[in-house]
């Protein structure tokens, strides 16, 4: 099916917008990003999109946008590795352990595995992977299983998908800060939010970049 440039344009948005604040943006908010005098000229294109295979949506969900495919020119999340073309494009990322995607769970450091991908892979390049356990970010495309890519950084900005540790336990969720308090929120219903407490050892571990999907 063919897409048009307004549809390849909302496609290059969703991706910017999931890269840059780790989630999509809404239908309203793509209308206005584009000029649509309403959210109905958004869901047609959205459906457009959809139809040809390149993203996929959650019904009853305000940003249940999934990508499929990524755009033309753009690295980060697929469904599958990407092999790289050679050995000058070869990224080696070690298997770092586990991180919760639900109730926090202890670290698992110390995996001999490393998965050999494309440098282009993901944006920014992340420096681990570590596998997921649990379901609550699932409405971000992130599934039990799943390989995420993470880049090391203590910096992070409210709305930005984060592998985070409180104590001694890593999660992976989507951080929201407060005037007063740091929230870490899940993006599934069945899960409430982690509300960071004074005197807990809260640090953020890393940013979310991007995920490859073992074969199952």
């Amino acid at each position: 099916m063919d897409i048009t440039d307004t549809q390849h344009t909302i496609w290059h948005l969703i991706a910017e917008r999931i890269e840059v604040e780790g989630m999509p943006p809404s239908q309203t908010e793509i209308a206005r990003a584009m000029g649509f005098s309403s959210v109905r000229a958004a869901q047609y294109h959205l459906e457009a999109l959809e139809q040809a295979g390149v993203i996929e949506r959650v019904p009853g969900r305000a940003r249940g946008i999934r990508l499929c495919q990524l755009p033309p020119g753009r690295a980060g999340e697929t469904g599958a590795a990407a092999a790289p073309a050679n050995d000058d494009d070869a990224l080696r990322l070690p298997v770092l352990g586990q991180v919760a995607a639900g109730v926090p769970i202890g670290a698992d450091i110390g995996s001999d595995q490393v998965v050999l991908l494309d440098r282009n892979f993901f944006s920014p390049a992340p420096d681990y992977l570590l596998k997921v356990k649990g379901d609550s970010m699932q409405d971000e495309g992130i599934f039990d299983g799943d390989l995420i890519g993470v880049h090391r950084t203590r910096d992070a900005r409210s709305g930005q998908i984060v592998v985070a540790r409180i104590d001694d336990e890593i999660t992976v969720k989507l951080l929201k800060l407060g005037k007063d308090r740091v929230r870490l929120l899940p993006r599934n219903p069945d899960y409430g939010p982690i509300e960071v407490q004074p005197g807990q050892d809260f640090a953020i571990e890393g940013l979310y970049c991007g995920l490859v999907r073992p074969s199952r």
